[in-house]
């Protein structure tokens, strides 16, 4: 009942926050990234925040898993959205992938949520949706183009580095399907806790058996470290969570679409990086595409979803 009495602003402020904490990632990685090497990174980074929310959950007395099989579902989604879609990301960044590369492969999510969403889920996207998801893309296309020329007239993209930019995108869609779908009765703080852990537990052992997990605690890696921790692993993943459980996987996932555009703003004025005209159409192309996908029609139903009913559980 609270949600037919909320305004639009309203509706939109949960995403608008999403979009500017999670593009923020980007920020950190290039900031952390030189002094530790990327599974490294990640393993420390999810394990301390999986202690700092058992921490939490036990100070709010917060619902505990009520079944076994909760666990083994939270730790699915933790090796998909944290050490399959992070991991990706991360060593993609170290092996040289731009940043804005490996965020315009990882946006292309929204359409494979999409696609897989209407066929596991029961989503129906309307066509207005449709054409959103296509705006999406080529709004990305046009922030981030000019600087992938760029880059790309400079030194050759590295084909790992690619992969596991491919990897992340398929992980990140698979896991947000997988959320949507079995997440809902989860405990929410628990819930993340155990994704964490286990997300911490498989990148630990991929660190172990491909780096010298050697990490320099320079004041940029602990800024980095301490912002990806608080701001990123708990109050972005937290909120991602949240918007999965109040709306459509396609949905929720197309704002990924607004994470290289907001990025690149945070770059001009952080690093001091041009954004060219033909990103900033793209901005206002992918925003407006977002808001297709995201804002319903004054009066159309409610996006078709067979886990609807399923929203139960309140506070990834």
């Amino acid at each position: 009942m609270a949600s037919s009495a909320t305004s639009p602003l309203q509706r939109l402020g949960g995403p608008a926050l999403f979009v500017l904490l999670w593009s923020t990632g980007f920020v950190g990685a290039k900031y952390g990234l030189p002094y530790a090497p990327p599974f490294t990174f990640l393993t420390v980074r999810l394990a301390v925040a999986a202690v700092l929310l058992a921490l939490l959950a036990a100070a709010l007395r917060s619902a505990r898993m009520s079944a076994p099989a909760q666990y083994g579902r939270a730790s699915v989604v933790g090796l998909l959205l944290h050490a399959g879609y992070l991991g990706g990301v991360f060593y993609a960044i170290s092996l040289g992938i731009p940043a804005g590369v490996a965020a315009v492969v990882v946006s292309l999510q929204p359409v494979l949520t999409a696609v897989l969403a209407a066929r596991v889920l029961g989503e129906r996207p309307a066509a207005r949706q449709w054409l959103g998801l296509v705006l999406g893309v080529a709004g990305v296309a046009l922030v981030v183009g000019p600087g992938i020329a760029e880059s790309g007239s400079d030194r050759s993209l590295s084909v790992p580095g690619l992969v596991a930019c491919l990897v992340a995108l398929a992980s990140g869609t698979l896991g947000t399907v997988y959320q949507k779908r079995h997440g809902d009765g989860i405990p929410l703080v628990w819930g993340t806790a155990v994704q964490y852990a286990a997300a911490a537990a498989l990148l630990l052992a991929v660190a172990a058996a491909t780096e010298d997990m050697s990490i320099r605690w320079t004041g940029e890696f602990v800024l980095a470290f301490v912002w990806l921790v608080l701001v990123l692993s708990l109050g972005a993943v937290l909120l991602l969570l949240l918007l999965l459980r109040r709306g459509t996987a396609a949905g929720v996932s197309s704002l990924y679409y607004l994470v290289p555009p907001a990025t690149a703003v945070e770059a001009y004025f952080l690093f001091g990086e041009q954004v060219s005209p033909l990103s900033l159409a793209g901005i206002v192309v992918t925003a407006l595409g977002v808001a297709l996908v995201v804002v319903a029609p004054r009066s159309g139903q409610p996006p078709t979803s067979t886990s609807a009913t399923a929203r139960t559980s309140t506070p990834r």
